[in-house]
Formats: structure tokens, C-alpha cells, sequence
């Protein structure tokens, strides 16, 4: 069993929309010991990388230029959840702010960098999986 699922661009993976990673020298360890998954859900739902940002806004994920992609993201939760469940992982460390990974601070869908309460699409569904979630950058 995997204790932890973590961001991938937390593990160093060049997987964020602008292309590049924001590499967490404790979650490389975690993944170093073998006690940790790096994921991805926005890769995971066939998005490119890099790709345009998206927020939050009512509960729909909306690209900075207006495209609604709700349900590539959902797709994108739920392969990542699958995941999740055969690993047997327990506790989540996720990319603060982001629309996907963020747990109890997000942008708030104006693309202005005003911050809200509120979690990404992933760290909700690791919330309702009974996870122990926490957001570091």
C-alpha cells in the first residue's frame, strides 16, 4: 500500500499548464521511499501540457479563454481516483491554489488572482474518499 498521493508537478514532473513543475523537495522524498504516487488529474483527463489555465467559477472548470471543460477535468478526477483506490493511499499532499489540487484556498475564477475558500475537482474527490488532504506549493 502507497500512504500518499501527491501532485506530479510536486514530484518535479513538467505536468503544470504552463509547462513546467514546482518540485517539493519532501514529496520527491516520499516518492524516493516509495511511499507516495504522483498524479496528475489534468493529464490524466488528455489535456496537453503546456495548455491555457483554467479556475473555478460556479463549480465548473472554465479555461482563462471562456471554454468550459467540466467534464475533460471530471474524466480526468475519476482516472486519477481509480488510481487512488488500488494504491491504498491514505493522505494527499496537493499543489496549493490550483484549480485541481488546491484544499481550502482556490483562485476564484476570474483569473485575477484573488483567492478564495474552496477546493479543486481533485482535492474534493480525495475529500470524499475519506483522505487526509493538505495543500503545500
Amino acid at each position: 500500500m502507497i500512504e500518499y498521493v501527491v501532485s506530479a508537478c510536486l514530484a518535479g514532473c513538467k505536468c503544470r499548464y504552463d509547462g513546467e513543475h514546482t518540485a517539493n523537495e519532501e514529496v520527491q522524498q516520499l516518492i524516493k521511499e516509495g511511499r507516495a504516487l504522483p498524479l496528475c488529474p489534468e493529464q490524466l483527463g488528455g489535456f496537453e501540457t503546456p495548455r491555457t489555465p483554467f479556475e473555478l467559477k460556479n463549480g465548473q472548470a472554465i479555461t482563462k479563454d471562456g471554454v468550459d471543460i467540466t467534464e475533460k477535468m471530471i474524466n480526468g478526477v475519476h482516472e486519477a481516483s481509480k488510481l487512488v483506490a488500488l494504491a491504498g493511499c491514505t493522505k494527499a499532499i496537493l499543489k496549493s491554489r490550483s484549480p485541481s489540487c488546491g484544499a481550502g484556498i482556490i483562485y476564484d475564477g476570474s483569473f485575477s488572482g484573488v483567492k478564495i475558500e474552496g477546493n479543486g475537482l481533485f482535492a474534493e474527490k480525495m475529500l470524499s474518499m475519506g483522505l487526509e488532504v493538505t495543500s503545500t506549493d
